[in-house]
């Protein structure tokens, strides 16, 4: 079990507890229940790498503790 912290910039800050063999799909859903915003309106990246729904956070090499940024499309 890790978890992430999504931030969206905006003010908000974003836990996350997730498996690693999930997928960025699974992250915005569980994401989405904790904003209270829909799973198809949430983009997750970092830099300028915009994460894909269908690769696991294993793949992305996402960690413990790390930060991603949220945006809302």
């Amino acid at each position: 079990m890790i978890e992430v912290v999504l931030n969206d910039r905006l003010g908000k800050k974003v836990r996350v507890k997730c498996n690693e063999d999930d997928t960025i799909g699974d992250l915005k859903k569980i994401a989405a229940a904790q904003t209270g915003t829909r799973a198809d309106k949430i983009r997750i990246q970092k830099w300028y790498n915009i994460y894909k729904d269908h690769i696991t956070l294993k793949d992305y090499e996402i960690h413990d503790g790390m930060g991603l940024e949220l945006y809302y499309n």
